[in-house]
């Protein structure tokens, strides 16, 4: 990008370029995330911004004026996450213009989600441009693009069977502990953590048949609220080495930055149980529960990557969906484009790149 004239930029980092322990390393907390703000705020050229941080991504998009600023901005999301610049130039991916409205759209649709057709994630941009715009981090080219973002995303919902199944990393983890036990009403379910992914997969164990579930919480009313959605018990963080003893599978989706279930929690929870394997499904980022938890023995850990390997095998059947989807967003990209162009002063480079 040699020219100086303002860009619609993207840049960042998702499952397909970076690894799970370098996505955990690029995880933007909220205090992260004030201090990104605040270093960009103070960047010329930056005009405006919007942070979109989930399990699977970190996607910084803005409106910026030439090669200096998107550097700078590069170089601020190093200093914030810790990340040398060659670390950040083994998994950041640039994308301008037309090519980043491009990008939203299909982060927005589901298109490009690990479990392509997950619902989530267009809560999650809301949310990100919530927050941009409450802290008045945006301006008429990005609520522009968000605007429509909303539009496409939703009109895929509608008129494409892209979603078919209520697909998500909880009713993935739920299949996951059905193909292990089969019949799931006798299987003793605890899920740590009491947040929108904790009570979804309480659900979602619920509609396939688990009886038993404890929902263990930092705080004790929040675990009651999630397990009375499944007639549930509730339990605190501090009652866990009872309630790994006596669990079949353990899904964990806590928004702790450091492990809540350790290799030694593990092992000791495992001399209690007489040789019954004990399964742990680890939905955090960052996660929840430690790598060496697998070297236990009778203990079987399958974290994010491991859920979407098995939700691949049930893309095949969606493919058909997915070109479809793309058609529309390509349409619908290329019809936005001139106008955002237009608010950038870029109205003669409105052909798309690449």
């Amino acid at each position: 990008m040699d020219h100086e004239a303002p860009v619609l930029v993207l840049l960042g980092a998702s499952h397909h370029t970076a690894p799970l322990a370098v996505r955990e390393k690029l995880a933007i907390d909220a205090q992260r995330a004030a201090l990104l703000a605040d270093k960009l705020r103070a960047t010329p050229g930056i005009r405006e911004f919007a942070l979109l941080n989930t399990c699977n991504r970190v996607e910084l998009y803005g409106v910026a004026s030439g090669a200096h600023a998107v550097e700078s901005v590069r170089r601020a999301l190093g200093e914030v996450t810790g990340c040398a610049p060659a670390e950040l130039a083994d998994v950041v991916v640039q994308r301008e213009n037309h090519d980043a409205i491009a990008h939203l759209f299909e982060v927005a649709s589901g298109l490009d989600s690990q479990i392509v057709g997950e619902a989530e994630i267009l809560g999650q941009v809301k949310s990100a441009y919530d927050k941009a715009l409450e802290l008045k981090w945006t301006g008429p080219v990005l609520n522009r693009v968000f605007q429509k973002t909303f539009q496409a995303a939703k009109h895929i919902r509608t008129h494409t069977a892209i979603g078919a199944g209520q697909i998500s990393i909880a009713t993935v983890a739920v299949d996951l502990a059905g193909k292990i036990y089969g019949e799931l009403d006798p299987v003793r379910i605890l899920v740590v953590g009491a947040g929108e992914i904790g009570l979804k997969t309480v659900q979602a164990f619920q509609s396939r048949g688990a009886r038993s579930i404890t929902v263990a919480s930092r705080t004790l009313s929040r675990a009651e609220e999630t397990a009375a959605a499944a007639g549930g018990w509730a339990a605190t963080m501090a009652e866990l080495p009872e309630l790994l003893a006596a669990a079949d599978v353990v899904a964990s989706s806590t928004s702790s930055p450091n492990a809540v279930i350790t290799r030694e929690l593990a092992a000791a929870a495992m001399r209690r149980r007489a040789g019954r394997p004990l399964f742990l499904i680890d939905l955090a980022l960052p996660r929840d529960i430690e790598s060496d938890c697998a070297g236990v023995p009778n203990v079987y850990l399958y974290n994010l990557d491991d859920l979407a390997q098995i939700a691949e095998s049930n893309l095949a059947q969606r493919q058909a969906e997915v070109a479809k989807c793309r058609a529309i967003l390509a349409e619908r990209t290329a019809q936005l484009w001139p106008a955002v162009a237009h608010s950038l002063g870029t109205a003669g480079d409105t052909k798309p790149h690449g």
